[in-house]
């Protein structure tokens, strides 16, 4: 269990040193915006979900953590992005922060240019380059923290996201944070399971939290999906799709490890 300490050492320290990076970038925003804007349409990723026959798989390509350490240092995103695809995720994300999780954009290129499953570009989004850089490297989708940016970024980078033709999960953790991500039009709301403060699996408070949720919303389920059994409940509450990294990482069979939460998303919407 990751104290209160691990939470102000590491994820304070995460976004103060993401705004430091995106003040440093000096590139014009609306260049950007204007060229990034014109290489595609809008995204498929919430529609994706939409459209599939049962709970949706995203599969993450995680390398490490802050909190857990290293996972695959060695991960060959091409490889298991096809693995991924051909187990029947129904879309993959990709953790693209390098200093903290050892990702980067380029294993978002690589993602983007071998499969045809809409993908997530998953890091601390504080700006509209980084927003840019995601649609430019082939993403379909962004994510907003909620916790991490005022209601003022919220806005703005929903707006720019929008403009992008990039859908956006917004992630939140409590009810408070679930009424700024609805205020701000969100259609995609990620539940982080994982409790900010303790860094412990908090289901029952994410299970209490996806009630409040708009119907017009769609529901994805974050952290703490540690095997099949897990799908199943959340299924029963009403989340549309879960979002598993380490436990498919950890897998001995990667494929057979999506394939099985695929199976169980399957299952859990026929009994539905």
């Amino acid at each position: 269990m990751a104290s209160l300490a691990w939470v102000n050492k590491y994820l304070a320290g995460i976004m103060a040193r993401h705004r430091e990076i995106a003040e440093l970038d000096e590139r014009d925003v609306d260049k950007e915006i204007e060229a990034a804007a014109s290489l595609g349409g809008p995204g498929r990723f919430a529609e994706c979900i939409r459209e599939d026959s049962g709970l949706s798989v995203i599969a993450e390509i995680k390398k490490r953590s802050p909190s857990v350490g290293d996972l695959d240092l060695g991960i060959d995103p091409k490889e298991l992005a096809t693995i991924y695809e051909s187990a029947g995720a129904a879309c993959i994300s990709v953790l693209t922060d390098e200093e903290f999780f050892g990702g980067s954009l380029q294993d978002l290129c690589d993602v983007s240019g071998t499969v045809s499953v809409p993908i997530l570009r998953k890091d601390f989004t504080v700006s509209e380059l980084d927003l840019c850089d995601a649609k430019k490297a082939g993403a379909d989708c962004a994510l907003l923290i909620v916790a991490a940016l005022t209601d003022d970024e919220l806005d703005r980078l929903s707006r720019a996201a929008a403009t992008l033709g990039l859908d956006v999960i917004t992630e939140v953790h409590d009810a408070s944070e679930l009424k700024r991500a609805v205020d701000t039009g969100s259609t995609m709301v990620g539940i982080n399971q994982r409790n900010l403060k303790t860094f412990e699996i908090d289901r029952n408070r994410a299970m209490e939290l996806v009630q409040s949720v708009p119907p017009q919303c769609l529901k994805i389920a974050e952290s703490g999906i540690g095997d099949p059994s897990d799908v199943d409940v959340l299924v029963d509450v009403g989340f549309d799709a879960v979002l598993i990294g380490e436990a498919i990482i950890r897998s001995s069979d990667r494929a057979q490890a999506v394939r099985a939460f695929v199976s169980a998303g399957q299952r859990g919407h026929a009994v539905a």
